[in-house]
């Protein structure tokens, strides 16, 4: 097929793909983040709007987001206070969406400008068929722009190195500056690109030395300048609608790259059946992420284009190819490298996704331009078309919680259940709140009504005048009132899930994505364990155990609830009873810590050992981060062996340095034969007191 028919079709594919993310996003829900992400944009335009006397933009220590710049957030807040846009939400997915959009169109154009139109179609069939991508790209004004700065800055740093970095290339030169510039104003981790675009000059004019063997000076030195102008423009323009860089656009961008790499907010999640904590993740958490949710056929391409590596990597784009692998794996491997902190498969990541996209359809189009027979040519093409059917298939199934999507090497959604995450960004709480909300209606539900949830999911009730919202977390919806609660398959233990725990008792409907459980809308059938904290509070203890006792009349699979009635009969001295209320929660879940922490303090109480040692180790297994945990098994050991006790809270102190109760139990092991040691450590306790 002539250039000019595939131009006509690579053009006609990218506008219907975007009519298509656009009218897919009118369906998206709240993303995990959006929330906080919003209201911080709400700061920031108070700031600008203020001329900078509203500093609330600047203080932010439980979300840390002074430390971004989110400028798409920030444009989208100011757009709707401009045009007074009242669906907040629904705008900033239309954003979302056509800005996610054009970083695919941005890297179908750099595989055009690879190896023509058929490359870039090939690279739009890609990214129409990857879940992950495109459900990310409804609702995540974050990692998705910076995905579209990303692939533009190595596109244009690729089209101004091959111009020879000539000043006459002005639309590379505004381009590549824009892509800083965006890049930065996002996160202070774009800042790589300047650096990008510093070594594609060094690694251009090596390549020119070792090709002619000698090399012009006075032009490098030219070039260098040119390229550090270029990158101070792009990271200038890119602090101008950052507040916290502006208050020193040196210190504090670099102030926010160190948290942005050691990221102080760790979530646990479960990866390979385990619940584990982000910073305790192995390292191949990242790329195994990948590996099982990047759809087949994008890695059957990376496959077709290394084995014709010879033949791709011609003296034209042999340095183009190089510079494109180079951008997309260092990122990968400086991450593990680094040990960071890590959470939310790989969506932070997606920066990298065109980019292993394009050497995907570039792979493609080369073993498909080699095949010489005709019927070798139809049957590679159905072979590629039916790699197409398991995405495709998900994403009409799913539609539109696209990111929940796993592929065959796990099974699909059903296998990874239990196993890996499912809802962890919380895109299924819309469908559950409009039920409720149906549901609500047509059983004529008037008067005061309380909904919970572990997610906020009061904007999709701004209109019910008679609806309150009140947060819970998972394991702690009982201690709540509430009505009705709609409840997210997020961050709850595998345990739970394996066990049939989740829907929970009470639930009316459940939203399901591949029969997979995902969201469950419940209706509250007693409040009696609400009654029973507050009688707690008040330290009307019988009468809390009777509430308790009521609860699990209609709640047997709440593990909280005999926590909360084992608890109540220990602060009785009715330890007997206590334990057996104990057994019960762990019979629900083998591993509530709570439970576990309780039960190894009463069995040491009854001066068993063994068992309050079996209960307390099982417990720091299960959470290394209980910290209580440590000390408490410390004093077991402290009396026949000092120095396991000692072992134990160094532990402990590795991972929590400043966690005050076991400081001072170490120094407690001390007290009788090493003085100066105690000492020693009560000068270290003053030193953040």
């Amino acid at each position: 097929m002539q250039q000019r028919h595939l131009k006509i079709i690579f053009y006609a594919s990218a506008i219907a793909l975007l009519l298509s993310l656009l009218f897919i996003s009118l369906d998206a829900g709240i993303s995990g983040d959006e929330q906080v992400h919003y209201q911080h944009s709400e700061k920031v335009y108070d700031y600008f709007a203020s001329m900078g006397k509203d500093r609330d933009a600047l203080k932010t220590p439980k979300t840390h987001l002074q430390y971004y710049g989110q400028f798409p957030d920030n444009v989208a807040t100011f757009l709707v206070h401009w045009f007074n846009i009242e669906d907040v939400y629904g705008f900033r997915h239309l954003v979302s969406s056509f800005i996610g959009w054009l970083c695919i169109f941005v890297t179908a154009l750099f595989a055009t400008w690879l190896k023509g139109y058929r490359v870039g179609i090939i690279t739009l069939i890609l990214f129409a068929v990857s879940p992950r991508f495109v459900g990310h790209l409804q609702n995540n004004l974050k990692d998705i722009p910076f995905a579209l700065a990303y692939i533009a800055g190595v596109f244009y740093t690729l089209k101004l190195t091959y111009a020879r970095f000539k000043t006459s290339s002005s639309h590379s030169i505004s381009l590549l500056i824009a892509s800083i510039a965006f890049s930065v104003s996002i996160r202070a981790g774009g800042i790589l690109l300047a650096f990008y675009l510093l070594l594609a000059g060094v690694l251009f004019y090596l390549v020119e030395y070792f090709d002619r063997g000698q090399i012009n000076w006075t032009q490098v030195q030219r070039t260098v300048v040119k390229l550090v102008v270029f990158s101070i423009a792009g990271y200038l323009l890119g602090l101008l609608f950052w507040p916290y860089a502006l208050q020193n656009p040196i210190v504090n961008p670099w102030k926010s790259y160190q948290v942005m790499t050691d990221f102080p907010t760790t979530v646990r999640q479960i990866f390979e059946g385990k619940f584990i904590w982000s910073d305790f993740r192995p390292w191949y958490y990242l790329p195994k992420y990948m590996l099982i949710t990047i759809p087949i056929i994008v890695f059957v391409g990376v496959v077709m284009f290394f084995y014709h590596w010879k033949t791709v990597s011609g003296n034209r784009h042999r340095f183009t190819y190089f510079f494109l692998i180079l951008t997309t794996v260092f990122p990968l491997v400086f991450v593990i490298l680094l040990k960071a902190n890590l959470y939310g498969a790989w969506r932070h990541f997606l920066f990298i996704y065109p980019g292993i996209v394009i050497l995907a359809a570039v792979g493609i189009h080369e073993f498909y331009s080699r095949i010489k027979l005709k019927s070798v040519k139809i049957t590679s093409i159905v072979i590629l078309l039916f790699l197409l059917i398991h995405p495709l298939r998900f994403m009409v199934k799913a539609h539109p919680c696209y990111y929940l999507y796993y592929n065959q090497i796990v099974g699909g959604l059903k296998g990874a259940y239990g196993n890996y995450e499912t809802d962890y960004y919380y895109h299924t709480m819309r469908s559950g709140a409009e039920w409720l909300n149906d549901y609500m209606e047509e059983n004529n539900v008037n008067g005061q009504v309380v909904v919970g949830s572990n997610f906020p999911v009061d904007w999709y009730f701004r209109d019910q005048s008679n609806l309150k919202f009140t947060y819970f977390q998972y394991r702690l919806r009982s201690d709540k009132y509430w009505d009705y609660a709609i409840i997210g398959n997020s961050y709850i233990s595998p345990d739970q899930l394996a066990n049939e725990n989740f829907p929970p008792e009470g639930t009316i409907h459940v939203v399901e994505v591949d029969e997979v459980p995902v969201c469950a809308v419940v209706k509250r059938k007693s409040e009696a364990s609400y009654y029973g904290v507050k009688a707690i509070k008040n330290k009307n203890y019988e009468l809390a155990e009777d509430y308790f006792w009521k609860a699990l009349e209609f709640y047997k699979k709440d593990e909280h609830i005999y926590y909360r009635l084992g608890k109540i009969l220990s602060l009785q001295n009715k330890n007997d009873q206590a334990i057996l209320a104990l057994e019960g929660s762990l019979k629900v879940n083998p591993n509530y810590e709570p439970t576990l922490s309780l039960m190894g303090r009463l069995k040491e109480k009854e001066s068993n050992f063994v068992e309050a040692k079996y209960y307390l180790e099982h417990l720091l297994d299960v959470n290394p981060k209980y910290f209580s945990a440590y000390v408490n098994l410390a004093e077991i050991y402290e009396t026949t062996q000092p120095e396991k006790a000692r072992e134990v809270l160094k532990r402990c102190l590795q991972i929590y340095p400043q966690y005050k109760p076991a400081i001072r139990a170490l120094a407690d092991t001390y007290q009788e034969t090493h003085p100066e040691i105690v000492d020693k450590y009560k000068e270290y306790l003053n030193t953040f007191n």
